[in-house]
């Protein structure tokens, strides 16, 4: 299933995603959308970015089930925003005439925890979730990519050269592999090393071209 105004930001950490979504949001055309992340605002989400910082220890399996249970709510529960609450997730967010922007989806979990999940046990979690119709993915090398987060005041567990390489690979892996099945959901794969501004300019053009807005 196709969501017609659900549009994903991804790629490994440090390609710029979150700096993208900052600079859509500036845009006045933009002013209606509703801007989302995942590990989401809510509990499971909370208890998630804990773990991610280190502060947790928890078995693979227990992530990716983790990270499935806060990916339901955000479809289908109440999505938590900086600016609101809604009763309804995603889903109805966008059946309502919504654009809904989230940084990261999905194909994160396909991408993370099929590294150390045992057999497919993302993918079968997640077939039953709803497909963007545009997805952007920030493609760049992770040694570039961990040099821009070099200064973070914390890091995270999976900013790891050689981790990350293999979850650049389990990202193409993932999108293929969606591609194929879902040929409607449009994928715009960034050269991630650009100017913030050309990105935000291609972006842009790219939002208006799939039909989006109509």
């Amino acid at each position: 299933m196709i969501l017609s105004k659900f549009i994903v930001f991804e790629g490994i950490d440090g390609a710029g995603t979150s700096t993208q979504i900052g600079q859509l949001r500036k845009k006045p055309e933009a002013a209606g959308f509703l801007f989302t992340a995942e590990p989401t605002g809510g509990e499971t989400g909370r208890f998630l970015r804990k773990m991610l910082k280190g502060d947790v220890k928890l078995e693979a399996s227990t992530a990716a089930y983790l990270f499935a249970a806060d990916r339901n709510e955000h479809i289908y529960g109440r999505i938590r925003s900086e600016e609101r609450v809604l009763e309804s997730g995603i889903q109805k967010a966008c059946e309502s005439g919504t654009v809904v922007v989230s940084d990261r989806y999905l194909f994160s979990s396909l991408a993370y925890q099929g590294i150390s999940c045992p057999g497919d046990l993302p993918w079968k979690l997640n077939e039953g979730f709803p497909l963007p119709r545009l997805l952007f993915y920030f493609d760049i090398d992770p040694s570039a990519s961990l040099a821009r987060i070099t200064g973070r005041e914390t890091r995270e567990i999976y900013e790891e050269e050689g981790f990350l390489r293999q979850v650049k690979e389990g990202y193409k892996d993932a999108i293929s592999r969606l591609s194929r099945q879902e040929p409607e959901m449009k994928v715009v794969w960034l050269d991630a090393t650009k100017s913030v501004t050309e990105l935000a300019e291609v972006i842009w053009e790219e939002i208006v071209r799939c039909g989006i807005l109509s």
